[in-house]
Parts: structure tokens; sequence; C-alpha cells
């Protein structure tokens, strides 16, 4: 994802910046705890999509793995 849009994309919920996690392929939203997937490079960032992280990945600057989600769908 390159970096200017990155800049321009907010979270639909809380309206504040997002942050890219390559590890997970997602954009994480720090201020509420919920991350959002990219696939195929299109960030999906439908309230719906979103995934609650648990509370002491959403602040890890080196992302969140698979075992940070609880589990939703």
């Amino acid at each position: 994802m390159k970096k200017t849009l990155l800049e321009l994309l907010v979270c639909p919920l809380s309206k504040q910046p997002l942050r890219l996690c390559k590890k997970t392929s997602s954009l994480i939203s720090d201020a509420i705890g919920v991350s959002y997937p990219i696939v195929d490079g299109v960030p999906h960032l439908v309230p719906a999509d979103g995934q609650i992280v648990q509370t002491n990945d959403a602040s890890d600057p080196g992302g969140v793995d698979s075992s940070g989600f609880k589990s939703g769908n």
C-alpha cells in the first residue's frame, strides 16, 4: 500500500489514522483497537469487516498476529 494513500485513510468509526501491519496485511486503528483487512491490495474499511484486537496487541508497533484476534465470524 502506498504511503500517500495510507496518510489519507482513517478509521470509519473513530475517524483517527490507521497503521499498516504488513505481518497480517491489515490496517489497525489503535484508537479503538480494530483491525481492518486488506484483500488483494484493497482495504476493507467497512465496520462489519473489522476485527477487535486484544488490548495488549493494539498498541504493539510490530503488528498483530493471528492469535491477537478475537474469534468473530
